[in-house]
Parts: C-alpha cells; sequence; structure tokens
C-alpha cells in the first residue's frame, strides 16, 4: 500500500473510541434495567401493582434488553467489521452470528431488532391503551409498519448482493478449474512476494508439504454445504490463523470435504509463506513411533516446529493403540500456542475416546488442540455418491 493509502486505512481506529462510548451506554441500560427491576419488585410487595402494572414493567425490561442486545451486537459486530479483528475465533463463547457477519448482513440485523424493540413499545401503548391518546397509537402504528417496510426492503437487497457474490465464486471456481498452476490467494489474505509472482518459493513449499492431491479452495464446492456458512471458509483461507498459531479441527461425515478443505488451507498457508507438512493421523502415529523407537522423539518434535502448519487428517477411522494415542497427544501438546495444527476427523469431538481407546488420552488432547481453535463442523451430501467417477481420478475430499 502506498503511503496515503495506508494513512487512510489506519483513519478506521478513529471508529475505536464510538464503540467504546457505546460499551458506557451499555452500562448505562444495565444500570436502568436493575432500576426498573427494583422499583417493581417494590411495588409488588407493598401490593401497589396490579396486573397492568406488572405487565407493563417487565416490557420496560425486555425493551431495555433488546436495546441492550441490540447495542452488544454494534459493539461487536461494528468493531470487527469496521475496525479491526477481534480474535474471538475458537472461544467456547463466540456469538453464532460473528462468524459469518460483515456490513450487509449487520445491518439485516440491526434492522429486525429495531422492529422488536419498536413491538415491544407498541404492545406497551396497546396494554395501556385506556391511558394512551389516539393520536399516539395511531402514530406509533405508522411508525412500526415504516420499520418493517425498511426492514423488508433491506432484507430483499441483502438477496441479490448474496446471490452476486455467489456467481463470483462460481466463476471464480471455474476459473481456477481450468488453471495448471495453484492460484495466488484473491481474499486479501496475507501472501509473500513470490505467492504474489508466481515465484518458485510457494511452489516448493506446496511440493513438499506432501499433500496426497492439489486441491485449493476456490474449487471447493460450497453450493452443496449446509454449514458452514461461505463465509467461514473465506475467513479461514486468508491464513490468519497462522499466525494467531491456533488450530483448526474439520468435522463432518465421508466425503463433505474435510480433506479438501485441509489441503486447501494447507496450500493458503505455503502461498503466506508458512512451511506445511500433510500426512494422515495413522502416518503421524507410525512417524512418532519410529521416531521414538530410535530415541529421538524429542528431536522429531523440536525439528516439526519448523513447520508453522502440520495437517493431521482422517482421525476416527482407523482406532490407535494407546502408544500411537498417546505419542499424538504429545504432538498436539508440544504444539500447544506454539503452533498450528489442521485436523480432520469424522468424528465428533466428544467421541475422540472410541478412536484413542483412553477417555484420559483423548480428553487431554481435545482440552490442547480446541482451545485456540476454529472448529468447523461440515453438513453436506456425500461428494462421492454423487460424483463417483469424477472422484475416481480427482482424489479423495474427505
Amino acid at each position: 500500500m502506498t503511503t496515503l493509502g495506508c494513512s487512510l486505512f489506519a483513519t478506521r481506529w478513529l471508529q475505536a473510541p464510538l464503540y467504546f462510548g457505546l460499551v458506557a451506554a451499555q452500562g448505562v441500560y444495565v444500570y436502568k434495567f436493575f432500576n426498573e427491576l427494583w422499583h417493581l419488585i417494590h411495588h409488588v410487595v407493598s401490593g401497589h401493582a396490579d396486573e397492568t402494572h406488572v405487565m407493563l414493567a417487565v416490557l420496560k425490561l425486555v425493551d431495555v434488553v433488546m436495546i441492550a442486545n441490540l447495542l452488544i451486537m454494534v459493539i461487536v459486530g461494528g468493531y470487527e467489521t469496521f475496525v479491526s479483528r477481534i480474535g474471538l475465533q475458537g472461544h467456547r463463547d463466540q456469538p453464532e452470528w460473528l462468524s459469518h457477519v460483515n456490513s450487509n448482513v449487520l445491518k439485516v440485523k440491526l434492522a429486525t431488532a429495531i422492529v422488536g424493540i419498536s413491538s415491544v413499545h407498541l404492545l406497551q401503548m396497546f396494554v395501556n391503551v385506556h391511558h394512551t391518546p389516539r393520536h399516539d397509537l395511531l402514530w406509533g402504528t405508522v411508525i412500526h409498519m415504516a420499520f418493517i417496510a425498511s426492514a423488508a426492503i433491506l432484507a430483499y437487497m441483502s438477496g441479490p448482493m448474496a446471490a452476486q457474490e455467489a456467481r463470483a465464486r462460481s466463476v471464480h471456481r471455474e476459473e481456477d478449474s481450468r488453471a495448471v498452476v495453484i492460484p495466488v490467494q484473491r481474499d486479501g489474505g496475507a501472501a509473500d512476494e513470490s505467492c504474489a509472482e508466481g515465484g518458485t518459493g510457494t511452489e516448493e513449499r506446496i511440493e513438499a508439504a506432501g499433500f496426497p492431491a492439489r486441491k485449493v479452495l476456490e474449487m471447493f464446492d460450497e453450493g452443496r454445504l449446509r454449514a458452514p456458512e461461505p463465509q467461514v471458509i473465506a475467513r479461514l483461507g486468508k491464513a490468519d490463523f497462522v499466525t494467531r498459531k491456533s488450530n483448526v479441527v474439520l468435522l463432518g461425515g465421508p466425503g463433505t470435504g474435510k480433506t479438501h478443505l485441509a489441503i486447501g488451507l494447507g496450500v493458503r498457508a505455503c502461498q503466506a509463506g508458512h512451511r506445511v507438512l500433510f500426512a494422515t493421523a495413522a502416518e503421524w502415529g507410525a512417524r512418532l513411533a519410529d521416531a521414538k523407537a530410535a530415541g529421538r522423539l524429542g528431536k522429531e518434535l523440536s525439528r516439526l516446529d519448523a513447520y508453522p502448519v502440520l495437517v493431521v487428517d482422517e482421525v476416527g477411522y482407523v482406532p490407535f493403540d494407546s502408544e500411537v494415542a498417546r505419542l499424538l497427544f504429545q504432538l498436539v501438546s508440544h504444539r500447544y500456542e506454539k503452533a498450528s495444527v489442521i485436523v480432520t476427523s469424522n468424528l465428533a469431538l466428544g467421541r475422540w475416546s472410541e478412536v484413542f481407546g483412553d477417555g484420559a488420552t483423548a480428553t487431554a488432547t481435545v482440552d490442547r488442540l480446541a482451545h485456540h481453535a476454529e472448529i468447523v463442523a461440515l453438513d453436506a451430501d456425500s461428494y462421492r455418491t454423487r460424483h463417483p467417477g469424477h472422484l475416481e481420478s480427482a482424489g479423495r475430499p474427505h
């Protein structure tokens, strides 16, 4: 980027104080909520509250909570979208909507939240209809209908935008399927100069990684996925998880594309200048067992530190003996918070004791693997059953 471009881009931080101001407003609403709650309890205990009064007071509490929800959505989603990533990937409390939020989605969600708040206000008017002027009821209804119409228009406009993005991804996949070389990143992920220029450094890293086939994210058929959202895959494709030293765990049944995605993410990491090493879980177990038998397990684990990304494919298809299970635990434990691991498995993390044969080892492995991890559950029909002939020559997309 040019100096001018960098300076303009840096001005996004001017918005940061605005979001901290909204955090203070969130505190005001917390105070207001408990103040209203205290008054409600006081009136009920003293016997001065009838059913209508209680209903109106509860609606006020609901109103405050809904506005607070709107605030947190603007604070977290807006900051993440317009200022800087917060880095919640892998956090057990990460909001579901945050994984696919963008300015378009944020606007629709905000409009929906405003409609909900308006509905509560209108309901308060009708509950207290005998003390509400007809003029207020009329305009309250008109304003509420205007909010509904605005939300419907925004939702309608978001459809064509999403369809246009899907068509663009489809065109990219068609272009990539005809290409001979691995394409460079298009979505803004960090890449080294050799990647941008199609240099040999990237190709050498890809060749040395030991991928069983050439797979790229652009060729992944996102259209057949029921989950996750395509934005999740696009975000992972930026390879930011490598610099954060966090992991990626891809879970799903056979043929849902786990290995394809693992290889695609590995290729993106190579393009970003990182060394990658790929092997199945059974192959990793055999490699570490040989190193232990030769008395060089520690040296082997240290040698693997030179690879910022290790791909462990097919966890769950073949049960491990106790020795291999312990060795895989040592591998994950050694790299914990030091380097990234991409793992594919047909089993949910809670069922890994079935393949490890030891609940304690499985739990300890999952605990370290999932602590700083993006866990992606792939929900789709098997690609193999739909395209059996194509996959015989295309590789093995688990």
